[in-house]
């Protein structure tokens, strides 16, 4: 299992926002109606549908496992309310388990109704573009206001996030390989591992890029004049 990790600029990521609900997906294949769910439910509902016994806990690790390469990474608050609510809808059960020394533990499965909500989710609801909210490009572009040093700091700790991303996506996509019926996760990771590599690439080109501008004598003054305070770009 991989450790979780977030990509960030140097400073702390803010706390995962969950999507907001999507519409329904219409009857699934038994004929019911699928319920109104966030994506943070389904994709919760998703790991159970790999057909294993998990405790909340271990929903947490399958998704720093994979999930957050490319989706995201819910807090354990998140997966325990979404848990609560897969039941109230009669996608997931769950069970109590004692252990040998006496600790209970609490054992969640997808259901029949789960499996056939999830499928018609995943087949008939909108897909909505990704949304790209990218700190250091954020910094990048208020470069007018940095140190550069410390810009260029910012971009050389985002490029090598990506080289630890990329290698945490490598040995995510290994360890699908090594289990039968794991086609679709593995190519998931692979896909996470070619992105990241991309982003690698992306990050030595803006180093690159900083240089550029540095000795071009075109960097922006750090304030710019007040008539100039309301001047647009482009008008």
């Amino acid at each position: 299992m991989s450790p979780s990790a977030d990509r960030t600029s140097g400073e702390a990521p803010p706390p995962a926002e969950p999507p907001a609900a999507e519409p329904p997906a219409g009857p699934s294949s038994t004929g019911a109606p699928v319920a109104k769910l966030p994506a943070t439910a389904w994709a919760v509902l998703g790991i159970l549908s790999f057909g294993e016994e998990l405790t909340g806990y271990e929903v947490r690790q399958w998704a720093d496992h994979i999930l957050r390469l490319f989706y995201w990474s819910p807090a354990m608050s998140q997966i325990y309310s979404e848990l609560k609510r897969l039941e109230q809808v009669g996608y997931a059960s769950s069970r109590t388990e004692t252990a040998e020394d006496g600790r209970s533990r609490r054992l969640y499965t997808v259901t029949d109704a789960g499996r056939a909500g999830l499928a018609s989710w995943v087949g008939g609801a909108p897909v909505e573009p990704p949304v790209l909210k990218h700190g250091p490009m954020l910094r990048v572009w208020l470069g007018h206001v940095a140190d550069p040093q410390r810009l260029r700091e910012i971009v050389t700790r985002y490029r090598d996030d990506c080289a630890r991303m990329r290698a945490e996506a490598e040995y995510s996509r290994d360890s699908a390989a090594a289990v039968p019926g794991w086609g679709y996760p593995e190519l998931t990771a692979r896909w996470a591992a070619r992105h990241y590599a991309a982003e690698h690439e992306l990050a030595g080109q803006l180093l690159d890029d900083l240089d550029e501008l540095a000795a071009s004598g075109r960097v922006p003054r750090a304030t710019a004049p007040a008539e100039d305070a309301g001047t647009v770009p482009g008008r």
